[in-house]
């Protein structure tokens, strides 16, 4: 039996990126979360269509992160387009104009809301509503339960019992994996889906249909995949998921078992371990950003700090 204590902290350490990479179950939670993230976007799909290209990937987390980290009695923090801007400059990833764009966007669809306690409204202060809320920390919490089927832990039991660890975790994870290159710099064999439009939905739903990683002739088989079934499910053109698997393709990293893309689809090897590796990355830096947070949030209730944060 575990002691009391020991039911308020993390019972296991993190795991480096190679131990989630190597792991036998890595494959089996890739499908887990592959799974769980279609089923964010069926629940939301115009909100999961908002963020499915690697540079709105970005743009959420950032956003997202400076809303957690926002102090209502300080008006030099929380999220306004500017500041946005600000933190993503120096990775060259977005325009000005582009993040005014996808923060209007997000208005429109009533994901963002002017922040109503703001001191200084010219600036236009956001704050995530609840929708957008909701799907933030479902992403968060399946990603702590994958991780716990790894190592038998207990991420998501305390996230859920601890909001300050995804309230603290969620900015420290998005910070780091925005300014390590392994995550923003895409492998070359995967990069065509991931930076398309919708084309990271795309990968998650080819991942979740993913059996195995057993090989036949050099290749791991998915089942019967069509163009024109991906397209109508994630609401884009058939030629826009022709373009995102083309290169690929051509490069002999996947493709269909007959002529004129008909059969089953198969990946190659390489650009499964790619993605993989790719993966590994956000888990692991998830996974130090919980342990993190934990720690942060022990210290602060042992001296009485009260943090201002709110999630929107």
């Amino acid at each position: 039996m575990p002691d009391e204590a020991s039911l308020d902290r993390l019972r296991t350490p993190s795991l480096t990126r190679d131990q989630i990479l190597e792991h036998p179950l890595f494959l089996t939670i890739e499908v887990e979360i592959a799974t769980h993230l279609v089923g964010i976007h069926e629940e939301t799909p115009r909100l999961a269509r908002l963020k499915a290209s690697h540079q709105k990937w970005i743009m959420t987390q950032m956003l997202y992160a400076l809303q957690l980290e926002r102090d209502p009695l300080a008006a030099s923090t929380g999220l306004t387009a500017s500041r946005l801007y600000d933190v993503l400059a120096r990775y060259a990833v977005v325009s000005r104009n582009t993040v005014a764009s996808y923060l209007a966007e997000l208005v429109a669809y009533k994901f963002l809301r002017d922040a109503p306690d703001s001191q200084d409204k010219r600036k236009r202060p956001l704050e995530i509503t609840d929708a957008a809320a909701k799907a933030m920390y479902s992403w968060f919490l399946g990603h702590m339960v994958c991780l716990d089927r790894l190592d038998g832990g207990n991420r998501a039991e305390r996230s859920e019992s601890d909001p300050a660890l995804f309230r603290l975790g969620q900015p420290y994870a998005a910070r780091a994996l925005i300014d390590d290159p392994a995550w923003r710099n895409l492998p070359e064999t995967v990069s065509s889906f991931i930076w398309a439009e919708s084309g990271g939905m795309v990968l998650h739903e080819l991942i979740s249909r993913l059996p195995s990683d057993k090989e036949e002739d050099g290749r791991i088989f998915l089942g019967e995949i069509s163009i024109a079934e991906i397209a109508q499910k994630y609401a884009i053109s058939a030629t826009n998921v022709k373009r995102m698997f083309a290169p690929a393709e051509t490069a002999g990293l996947l493709g269909w078992e007959r002529p004129r893309r008909r059969g089953r689809l198969w990946f190659s090897p390489p650009f499964l371990r790619d993605y993989f590796y790719w993966q590994s990355v956000k888990f692991a830096a998830l996974d130090e950003a919980v342990h993190w947070a934990e720690q942060q949030s022990r210290s602060d209730t042992a001296s009485g700090v009260t943090r201002n944060h709110k999630a929107g």
